[in-house]
């Protein structure tokens, strides 16, 4: 086994989107080859409604997929194929834009205003830019829970893990995308495909990622838990860690334990023309779609 080295860290940039949501981008917008498949990531996490709840209007998305994880509070959505629903406390949707969808999301706060979720954008490959678009819900009960002997606890939204399978499927970049909480002190190693790009997003408490050629515990500054840890190296709340290569990902938990999304997909590699919530291969596929969008032709007739 090899351990998938730390190769960056960064802290989450808070920003607007929509009708004024405040929220925090986790990556995005910069050079996508460094985290190919995945284009964005957003944490919207907010106490107070008057921050949210104007939410996300009617907006066009083509040639990706979202992937929306909800964990306070809720979000009702429709969209421009008659779809509508409303996301739950711990349930997922998974959306393909495909050939074109307008949509609109607006978050509402649980009974104390809290607002708490994710939304990652994943590339669709040339092949499957104008599929046609698509919707899976999936609710909080249905998404497989796993607690390990020490404490571990891992929720597989998408992917395979240690034996079990998440239940949103079909996704084009086929990710593992797994909510993992360890325990204070605790030690864990993590199995990720290792032609995968892979990446780390801490939300709650701290932890250390190990080093490839460094292992968890070599140089001390601090002790807790049974645990040797060099705190300068703790990764804390809204931290992005990206992994180099290799087979594993290994983290201690700080005093507090750590929460963090682990998110790991196979690059598509293939050339990005990108203009807000549209994303395809060229600037002329990327001019037709402004041009679509003028004219009332965005949505394709379904085939």
């Amino acid at each position: 086994m090899t351990f998938r080295p730390v190769r960056s860290q960064s802290r989450a940039q808070p920003t607007m989107e929509g009708a004024g949501v405040h929220l925090h981008r986790v990556f995005g917008f910069g050079d996508p080859g460094e985290t190919d498949p995945f284009l964005m990531m957003d944490d919207f996490r907010n106490d107070d409604p008057a921050k949210y709840q104007k939410g996300f209007p009617w907006h066009p998305h083509r040639g990706i997929e979202t992937i929306t994880y909800v964990l306070e509070g809720e979000v009702t959505h429709g969209d421009s194929l008659g779809n509508e629903g409303v996301l739950g406390a711990g349930s997922v949707q998974w959306m393909t834009a495909g050939s074109g969808i307008l949509h609109q999301e607006m978050p509402r706060g649980n009974a104390q205003g809290q607002m708490h979720g994710f939304q990652l954008w994943a590339n669709l490959p040339s092949s499957l830019k104008m599929t046609a678009p698509r919707y899976q819900d999936v609710q909080g009960k249905d998404i497989p829970v796993i607690t390990d002997d020490d404490g571990t606890r891992v929720k597989i939204i998408t992917g395979a893990f240690w034996g079990k399978r998440g239940p949103v499927d079909g996704i084009a970049a086929d990710p593992l995308y797994l909510d993992v909480s360890v325990p204070p002190g605790v030690t864990k190693s993590l199995p990720v495909d290792t032609r995968s790009n892979a990446f780390a997003y801490v939300f709650a408490g701290s932890g250390r990622f190990a080093e490839a050629s460094d292992p968890i515990g070599v140089r001390v500054e601090k002790e807790f838990g049974g645990k040797e840890v060099n705190i300068r190296d703790m990764s804390g709340n809204r931290t992005l860690v990206k992994f180099g290569n290799g087979d594993e990902v290994k983290v201690t938990a700080g005093p507090e334990g750590v929460r963090f999304l682990l998110v790991a997909g196979r690059p598509i590699q293939e050339p990005v023309a990108w203009h807000g919530p549209i994303v395809m291969n060229t600037q002329a596929e990327l001019m037709q779609a402004m041009k679509d969008l003028r004219n009332g032709t965005f949505i394709k007739p379904a085939h």
